[in-house]
């Protein structure tokens, strides 16, 4: 009797463990992101929504799904504020219609020469703080920041100088990007990074601010525009991983913690992975007869980024937030010889 009784317990411990790894988490949450399904950066905020489940010990749950999934990419802000979401992974420029601090700050066209300068922008020099200054009164609260590496752009013709740009019909989102496209003679066409397959394969548009070259190339957008602009010069946007306010305000300070550390984490190994298999794509495109890769000349960038400049002084002095961002922005680019 005395040897059945220990195995009884532990037989009973056994089984309220495997109950315990089955439990369902405490906070289930869903996230929609702002790009397709097959996008290679997409796979990555899903392979981290599962980390964040591992190192929460199954206490969060979060499923990412992909843009249009529950609602318009203009329309997932509303959506995070409303609870129809709980939160988002999405360019804030979506969101330029609501105020233009949103655009500016979302992404601050040609500013940034490298995707680390703008990520110490955000995390060490304040400009997370003026995004929950921008995004609190709307229901939502930044939980961290990310980008991508220098984009491309994918085009149906050469481009090889700004003046290629004069009548072009390039996709862009609303916006800055948008205005200095215009100011260099294109003209822009608004159009959701989920129908820039069709508009460039129907002709509605001949080139498009879209992401970075692999997630090109994964959409199988070289087979339309076989003239991609690389590395990018022109849009380094914001990915803003952002939760419902209630909902972080309610998180214990742990969990808080750990997806703000998470998130950060998110963001380098994003940049790295993308950097990592854009190279690799180039490298196959540069062999490939029928796709042209093309690095706009240090003039024709530094022409853009005068453009840019004019556009960010035309900006500032929309509203008081945009006037906010323009200063600590060209504070920090002069601060370090960038402006």
């Amino acid at each position: 009797m005395s040897r059945l009784i220990p195995a009884l317990l532990l037989g009973t411990t056994a089984t309220l463990m495997a109950a315990g790894s089955v439990q369902a988490a405490d906070y289930e949450w869903t996230f929609q992101a702002s790009e397709t399904a097959g996008e290679p950066s997409f796979k990555v905020k899903q392979e981290w929504a599962k980390r964040i489940e591992t190192m929460t010990d199954g206490r969060v749950a979060i499923e990412v799904l992909p843009i249009n999934a529950v609602v318009g990419p203009t329309e997932t802000l509303q959506a995070v504020s409303a609870g129809i979401l709980q939160g988002h992974m999405t360019d804030p420029s979506y969101f330029s219609g609501q105020d233009p601090a949103f655009g500016m700050l979302g992404n601050l066209v040609g500013a940034w020469n490298n995707p680390y300068d703008f990520l110490e922008f955000m995390k060490n020099a304040g400009g997370e703080d003026l995004y929950n200054e921008l995004v609190e009164p709307y229901g939502a609260h930044l939980i961290g920041a990310a980008t991508f590496p220098l984009e491309s752009i994918p085009s149906t013709v050469a481009i090889e100088s700004l003046d290629d740009f004069q009548g072009l019909k390039i996709r862009a989102p609303q916006g800055m990007v948008y205005n200095i496209f215009e100011r260099i003679g294109a003209t822009p066409v608004n159009l959701p990074g989920s129908e820039v397959y069709t508009g460039l394969e129907k002709g509605v548009i001949d080139a498009a601010d879209s992401t970075v070259l692999s997630n090109n190339d994964a959409q199988g957008l070289h087979s339309f525009a076989p003239y991609p602009l690389y590395p990018g010069f022109h849009s380094m946007p914001m990915i803003a991983v952002s939760i419902n306010k209630d909902i972080w305000d309610g998180l214990p300070d742990d969990l808080k913690t750990t997806l703000e550390t998470s998130f950060d984490a998110m963001a380098y190994d994003l940049i790295a992975r993308l950097k990592a298999q854009d190279i690799e794509t180039l490298a196959r495109l540069q062999e490939d007869p029928e796709v042209h890769p093309f690095d706009l000349p240090q003039e024709e960038r530094k022409k853009f980024r005068q453009a840019a400049e004019q556009e960010w002084q035309e900006w500032a002095g929309l509203n008081e937030m945009t006037q906010k961002i323009y200063d600590s922005a060209t504070a920090f680019l002069r601060a370090r010889g960038q402006l």
